[in-house]
Formats: C-alpha cells, sequence, structure tokens
C-alpha cells in the first residue's frame, strides 16, 4: 500500500510539472520596468532593495520593521509568476490583494516563504490581520516542495474568492476567502532581531521572472483535479461549515433584511437602507443623529455574544455599533446601548471630542478610547468583533483588541457616571438587549454580520 500511495504521489506531482511546462508560452507581462523599481513604492521598514539585470534583492536592515515594495498599480483577479532564492536565516513573503492602514502598516494576503523546519512555504499567512489562513501542517507534499539554497518557482492564481499556490510545480495551498478582492502586490522582507541574532543583519531574499496575467483567466489557469481540498476561510455573506459547527448565524444573508427592524419600530425603514451586491448599506446626508432613516437593530435580543461584521465608511462618516440596546430608554436621537463607535478619525470633528480619545474609532463610544489601532481608509472594509462573556467585553478592529471592560465592575460604573450616560440607570448592565447599527446623517455600508451564542 505504500508503495502504492507513493507511485500515486509521485504521478501527482509529475502531472502538475507537465501542466505547467506551457507556462513559457502564456502571455506572461513583466510586473515593472525591468530597468528600475520606479514602479514600485517601499512600505514599512527600511530594508535595501535593489534591481540588477533583472533580479530583485531585498537586504536586512537592523532595527526596521516588516518591508515591503508594492506595485502602485492595483490588482484584482490575476495568474503570478515569480521565482525566489532566500538565505536560510530569513523568513519572507509575497503580498497579494493587499492594502495599507492609514499609518502605513501593509495588511492582506501573504504568499509565505519559509526556509525553515517548518517549511510553511507556499501558504496563506493574513498580514497584519488574522494570521494563518491556510499553512501547509496538513500537506508533506507542499512543505517538501521548496528547496532552500535553489531558485524556486511559484504560481499564484487569485481569481474570484479562490486563492492557489503552487511551489516547483506542487500545490501548497488552496483557499477559499471573501475578504479583500484586489491590492496591490508587494515584496516583503522581514524585519529580524539584531540582538538577539546578529547573523540576520545584510542577508538576502531574491526574486526574479516575474511575470502575471491579468486577462482571459479561464484559459490560463490551472485545470486539472486539486490534490488538496480548498480550505474555506470565509464566504461572503455564507457560514463555513466549521462556523456552522461553531454556534455561529447569519444576521444578515446579502439578501434580506428579514432579522432586522427600525429602532422603536415594528418594520424595517421604508429608505435610506438598501440592500445592494450582498451589502446593506444606508444613505444618509444630514449628519445628525437618527434624524433620517433611524437605526436598525436586531429582532432578537442577545445576553453573551460573540459579533462580528465588516464595515465601510465614507469620507468624514460617523455611525456605530450598539449592543444590549432595550428600546426601552426616552430619547430623541439613537436607541441607547453601549456603542462600539464607527469613525472616520481623520476627518470628523468627534475624533477630538470627548476624553482621552474615547469617541474615536472602535473606542466605547464616551466611555474608553481604543488603543493602538491600524484602520483602513475611508472606501475600504474593516473587521469588527464584539465580544461579550460573563460581562467581560472586548473589542477588535481588524483583529487587534482596542478594548477591554467588565459590566457593573466599580470602574465601569465610574465613567458612566462622568459620561453622557449618566441620566440612565444601569446603563449598559441588561441581561440582553438588541444589536443596533446607528443612522448619523452619513453614509456607511455592513457585510459580513454574523453572531454566535456564548451562553
Amino acid at each position: 500500500m505504500k508503495k502504492t500511495l507513493k507511485f500515486l504521489n509521485g504521478m501527482l506531482i509529475l502531472l502538475f510539472i507537465i501542466a505547467f511546462s506551457s507556462c513559457e508560452t502564456e502571455p506572461w507581462t513583466p510586473l515593472f520596468n525591468p530597468d528600475n523599481l520606479d514602479d514600485f513604492t517601499q512600505l514599512g521598514g527600511e530594508a535595501i532593495y535593489e534591481l540588477e539585470n533583472g533580479v530583485i534583492t531585498g537586504t536586512t536592515v537592523a532595527n526596521t520593521p516588516n518591508s515591503f515594495l508594492a506595485t502602485n498599480k492595483q490588482y484584482g483577479d490575476f495568474i503570478l509568476k515569480y521565482s525566489i532564492m532566500v538565505d536560510t536565516l530569513l523568513n519572507s513573503g509575497v503580498q497579494i490583494r493587499s492594502n495599507a492602514y492609514l499609518n502605513g502598516r501593509v495588511h492582506g494576503y501573504q504568499v509565505e516563504i519559509d526556509p525553515s523546519r517548518r517549511a510553511y512555504s507556499g501558504g496563506i499567512y493574513d498580514e497584519a490581520r488574522r494570521a494563518w489562513l491556510h499553512d501547509l501542517a496538513d500537506n508533506e507534499a507542499g512543505r517538501k516542495a521548496f528547496k532552500n539554497g535553489k531558485w524556486n518557482h511559484y504560481r499564484v492564481e487569485a481569481i474570484g474568492n479562490s486563492i492557489k499556490t503552487w511551489i516547483n510545480g506542487v500545490m501548497c495551498a488552496n483557499l477559499v476567502d471573501a475578504m479583500d478582492k484586489s491590492g496591490f502586490i508587494a515584496f516583503q522582507v522581514h524585519g529580524i532581531n539584531a540582538e538577539k541574532n546578529p547573523a540576520t543583519v545584510g542577508v538576502e531574499v531574491k526574486w526574479k521572472d516575474i511575470g502575471i496575467i491579468t486577462e482571459d483567466l479561464e484559459t490560463y489557469r490551472f485545470r486539472g483535479e486539486d490534490p488538496i481540498p480548498a480550505k474555506v476561510f470565509s464566504l461572503a455573506n455564507q457560514l463555513t461549515d466549521a462556523e456552522k459547527a461553531d454556534g455561529w448565524e447569519m444576521l444578515f444573508d446579502g439578501k434580506s433584511t428579514e432579522k432586522w427592524r427600525g429602532a422603536h419600530k415594528e418594520t424595517f425603514p421604508e429608505k435610506g437602507w438598501t440592500v445592494e451586491d450582498g451589502i446593506l448599506a444606508l444613505y444618509a446626508e444630514s449628519g445628525g443623529e437618527s434624524t433620517e432613516a433611524g437605526g436598525i437593530v436586531t429582532r432578537e435580543q442577545f445576553s453573551d455574544f460573540e459579533l462580528s461584521l465588516e464595515f465601510k465608511l465614507t469620507p468624514g462618516a460617523n455611525s456605530g455599533i450598539k449592543y444590549y440596546v432595550t428600546d426601552n430608554e426616552e430619547t430623541t436621537g439613537s436607541a441607547i446601548g453601549l456603542e462600539y463607535q464607527l469613525l472616520d478619525d481623520e476627518r470628523h470633528e468627534d475624533a477630538k471630542a470627548g476624553r482621552d480619545g474615547n469617541h474615536t474609532a472602535a473606542s466605547l463610544y464616551d466611555l474608553i478610547p481604543a488603543g493602538d489601532k491600524y484602520i483602513r481608509e475611508p472606501g475600504m472594509w474593516n473587521m469588527a468583533k464584539i465580544v461579550s462573556k460573563d460581562n467581560k467585553v472586548e473589542h477588535y478592529l481588524n483583529g487587534s483588541k482596542q478594548v477591554e471592560f467588565v459590566r457593573g465592575s466599580k470602574e465601569f460604573r465610574e465613567l458612566v457616571a462622568i459620561s453622557k450616560y449618566n441620566k440612565w440607570d444601569n446603563f449598559g448592565e441588561a441581561e440582553e438587549g438588541h444589536i443596533l447599527l446607528q443612522e448619523h446623517g452619513y453614509d456607511v455600508s455592513f457585510r459580513n454580520i454574523k453572531i454566535r451564542r456564548l451562553d
């Protein structure tokens, strides 16, 4: 049996090599001008990038974070090829469909270059966000594909929600994910710890034979049988099998608003809120709080829960995600509840109000400021998560914890006492409540809204 399996594995690898042996006949377009690096912008750290004879060489520099040589052009669906050689002391990667936060922090899909014993080269890591999406722990053939000390040939197919990678003709990753549709391509030189390991200073990673196909992808994509099953990490407004097993449920399926109603109303707002292309969008223009369509709340109430969603702001926008909303408080504005602030901090004056920044994005509004956050600029999707269990609540933004507090604690009640909420008894301490998406007079969009009960 073992001999048969080895024979079959060998035949599969041979078939992959044959399948890609015609790559020279494919219509590859160079990714950049071979005479200079003017088609790129360096982001992050200060590693040294040089171009000579068509080879890009990245060299590590001490006391600098991850460096990225990013294309000035954005790419959506494509087939990409490149060859790399890396010093065994250095971890590296190639970013695809990636972007940078307002402070320049690069995030997005990274096709791994890993010469260590772990051997996850070809895996897909979500830089500065969700970490590993598809490692090679269960792909022995993929882990053996990368050859240290030699040029290794990568192929990456990013088509729709599918991202597939190969090294030297062997499939390494087969990912389905709906997070990002486009972005730049970037060549990473990983930051190093020069004090712990001085030998890592001045080591190199090299790339050459870099080409891309962006048209007629169905003709040129790999059409054989995938030797490894697809790993479904996220789907647009759908749950993966793993999420279903963990008890998640969609609050918005991309089509219907049946799980929502207007705050203080029995029905969904007739105007302002719309469903378009799988997105729950709000169109407003007054800048006032709940003066147009009004906020919307879940028909159900939740006690202990984990809520996850993606949001997209427009320039200067203000909105919020409220929770433990009871609909009992009398107010002329939005319904009252604990609020995960959604705000364009750079353009909206409310970011400078409150105390110590507790009106900025991801803060517990008017109570606790967010921490050192990475947020994508208006027009781009961000991930928000709220976890509430046994009165302990956490806010996350793009995978990073921003706020942590305990409802009903002495510290919490002291903050409420000096806030705008001090007029309501036991504010934020309801045993259960609705989830609310706020209308604050600005355009804002939501998708992939899902929740799981933790009680």
